[in-house]
């Protein structure tokens, strides 16, 4: 899947969330967003990097600290 299909797939979903509230205006999107993606993504990386952190981490562009403590806030570990 590239890059573009992601951005598609999240476009549509978005659309989708807007469309369900029926004009209701959202609060915190984007906090909502990122809880909702970053745990998947977190899982599908650790599984992928088998189980490696330091690996999974250079994956995601993140420091490995930070992602330990997204790890333990998704209880993911």
């Amino acid at each position: 899947m590239s890059k573009k299909n992601i951005q598609d797939i999240v476009r549509q979903s978005m659309e989708m969330y807007f469309k369900d509230l029926r004009g209701t205006e959202p609060d915190n999107l984007h906090d909502m967003l990122v809880e909702v993606v970053e745990k998947p993504l977190l899982e599908i990386v650790m599984r992928q990097a088998e189980g490696n952190q330091s690996k999974a981490a250079i994956w995601l562009g993140l420091n490995r600290n930070t992602l330990r403590k997204k790890l333990l806030a998704h209880k993911l570990i």
